[in-house]
């Protein structure tokens, strides 16, 4: 694929820069067309049940019998010992993660128009995959941070004692916004996102979710059971995405029976399908 006229010009590359981000977004919007995304949604649908379900269970059987007795055998919050702990957790913070993929995503988008061929193939697909990402974390993030604001739950001994029942709904303030933790939501949706997109990765992954939900418990910000909200949330929001992503055919293919799988770098007519569409004049 030769590269268009005039990309050495400054207005001309900005112009494609927007024309592709342009493009992605019109994609991302476009009605669903895969032949077998009834079956993805139905496999969704079942899965999203179960878990809901199973988390929804286990939170209230926290709540009543782990909760408060968890929180008493932690360490007090703010003991120095606890410094590698508050660093390690920041990188869960969901502003943190957020604005670490925003870098990647506009990295590529200021890389693609001076790439051609197979080059921009590879980064075109990097580029949907991290799309998929970024909207895994934060289509759950704002679901979470809606539910913090509805459910009002008080931090571990916000009121001075080790009360699992201590709520303030729509409080809106950071004492009384324990329910669900919005560190599990972005760790465990980034950690299933990733691992969707690079299996190899899902180790590391698991590893760096549960780090992350430890962190949160030792620090005394939240209880067993806003970690586990938090994680079937990010769970759940990060599925919808998948399909969502699944469903317009970008990054992933629909197998037999639903399942949803990776798809690799973009072939090169499909890449020069959608260069065509981002940087036609």
């Amino acid at each position: 694929m030769s590269v268009p006229a005039g990309l050495g010009t400054p207005s001309n590359y900005f112009a494609q820069v927007f024309a592709l981000l342009r493009s992605s977004l019109a994609q991302l919007v476009r009605p669903p067309s895969h032949p077998r995304r009834s079956e993805a949604g139905r496999r969704l649908a079942r899965h999203a049940l179960l878990l809901t379900t199973a988390g929804a269970a286990l939170v209230v059987a926290l709540m009543i019998e782990l909760d408060a007795w968890e929180i008493q055998l932690m360490p007090p919050r703010g003991s120095a010992g606890l410094w590698p702990v508050r660093i390690l957790t920041e990188f869960g913070k969901a502003a943190f993660v957020l604005w670490f993929l925003a870098g990647l995503l506009f990295a590529v988008a200021v890389v693609v128009p001076r790439l051609r061929g197979a080059s921009r193939s590879r980064l075109l697909g990097l580029g949907t995959h991290l799309q998929f990402v970024f909207l895994s974390v934060l289509v759950p993030l704002l679901a979470g941070e809606l539910i913090k604001w509805i459910v009002g739950r008080g931090r571990p001994f916000v009121g001075g004692e080790a009360n699992a029942f201590n709520f303030a709904h729509f409080a809106g303030t950071q004492a009384y916004a324990s329910f669900p933790s919005a560190h599990a939501i972005a760790s465990v949706a980034l950690a299933f996102a990733v691992s969707a997109v690079w299996r190899r990765a899902r180790i590391p992954m698991i590893v760096y979710a549960l780090l992350i939900v430890a962190s949160r418990l030792v620090l005394l910000a939240h209880h067993p059971s806003d970690v586990v909200a938090g994680a079937v949330i990010g769970l759940a929001g990060a599925m919808l995405v998948r399909y969502w992503f699944a469903a317009r055919r970008l990054g992933f293919v629909i197998g037999e029976g639903g399942t949803i799988t990776p798809r690799g770098a973009w072939s090169p007519r499909t890449a020069k399908r959608v260069a065509r569409r981002a940087f036609a004049p």
